[in-house]
């Protein structure tokens, strides 16, 4: 049981228009913050819905949610300029009241730092796409050859049951090829800014493990898949196939010599697990608490932003998972990240 001292600060959200659903959205993440309930008086305020999909209390009674005894602090932001008042008068003068200029700085605030960290996400990725030239180079390249060879032969052939084959491998070379530039677009544009979603845990694996390839060679690695199917999450599909991405590649790249990559999906009591594992060169026992900071990187100069795991960490942070890492200099390293079960309801 939590101490006094370590106990969560419980908070109520008074608002649940944008500025409620934005500070919604931060403080969930937080473990020390409990959000209790968020109020709104307009059933269809989008802060309600978002509430439900976190399965925190959405009430469109205020009253409600202010006579609690057990709050630490009321956030207002309806911008309602009597709604302050109301609060001085029948709220417990031990709870601290968060209202008129104040909170409106906070969304502000709250507003800053989501872009900012969009703007990170964002950044570190294009950074990597630098790194996919020589896949991609050799993945385009193939078919586009098969294309020339056979563009070549037609110009010839008279056997028009030759001519309707060769044209038939030409389409499937150009689907080929259009499907890996699909791939690279979606995988290279900005995260969706939508709601979080239900997302198939194995199905973006493989996408990871595809995009992947183009990053890093896997010559001498074996991947081993280990899928337990039917796993559902509920979060950023664009942010969760990046930190795939990102724990696939790292794990290649520590594996200089070859070796093995394992890509594991699992139910465990703690939630739906995912590891990423392999026989690299692993990593010192002193930087184990360091590796997720912003900047941190073993990498040589222009190798690495630094800022992989530290993404890694903040999408998984959003999606109220966990990650955590075993490793074991000369054995290799595991990476787990463990999420809640999906609630579509």
């Amino acid at each position: 049981m939590l101490s006094k001292s370590t106990a969560p600060t419980r908070v109520a959200i008074l608002g649940a228009g944008r500025g409620g659903t934005a500070l919604l959205d931060l403080l969930h993440q937080i473990h020390a913050i409990d959000v209790v309930g968020i109020a709104d008086r307009d059933p269809r305020a989008p802060g309600l819905q978002r509430a439900r999909e976190l399965h925190i209390p959405a009430l469109t009674n205020l009253t409600d949610l202010i006579a609690r005894h057990d709050l630490h602090m009321i956030m207002d932001v309806t911008g309602d300029p009597g709604m302050e008042r109301t609060l001085r008068e029948q709220v417990n003068q031990e709870i601290e009241i968060l209202s008129g200029p104040a909170s409106r700085i906070l969304w502000e605030l709250v507003q800053h730092q989501a872009a900012l960290q969009a703007e990170l996400l964002h950044a570190e990725k294009l950074a990597g796409i630098g790194s996919f030239a020589a896949g991609i180079a050799h993945d385009i390249n193939n078919p586009l050859q098969l294309i020339l060879g056979l563009a070549e032969n037609l110009i010839d052939e008279q056997d028009l049951h030759v001519v309707h084959e060769q044209a038939k491998d030409i389409v499937e070379a150009v689907k080929r090829t259009t499907a890996i530039c699909r791939d690279l677009t979606s995988y290279s544009r900005r995260a969706s800014t939508l709601h979080d979603s239900l997302v198939d845990v194995n199905t973006k694996l493989d996408d990871a493990l595809k995009i992947a390839r183009y990053a890093v060679a896997f010559h001498d690695v074996t991947v081993v898949k280990d899928y337990t199917p039917g796993l559902a999450v509920m979060g950023n599909p664009d942010q969760l196939l990046h930190v795939f991405v990102n724990l696939i590649t790292n794990a290649v790249q520590a594996m200089e010599r070859g070796g093995t990559l394992a890509v594991r999906s699992s139910i465990a009591p703690e939630g739906i697990q995912v590891r990423v594992s392999d026989t690299g060169c692993g990593i010192p026992a002193e930087l184990l608490e360091q590796i997720f900071e912003p900047f941190f990187t073993t990498k040589p100069p222009g190798k690495g932003t630094g800022l992989g795991l530290y993404n890694i960490k903040y999408v998984v942070h959003q999606m109220h998972g966990t990650i955590g890492v075993e490793s074991q200099p000369g054995v290799g390293s595991t990476f787990t990240i463990t999420f809640q079960p999906a609630h579509p309801d």
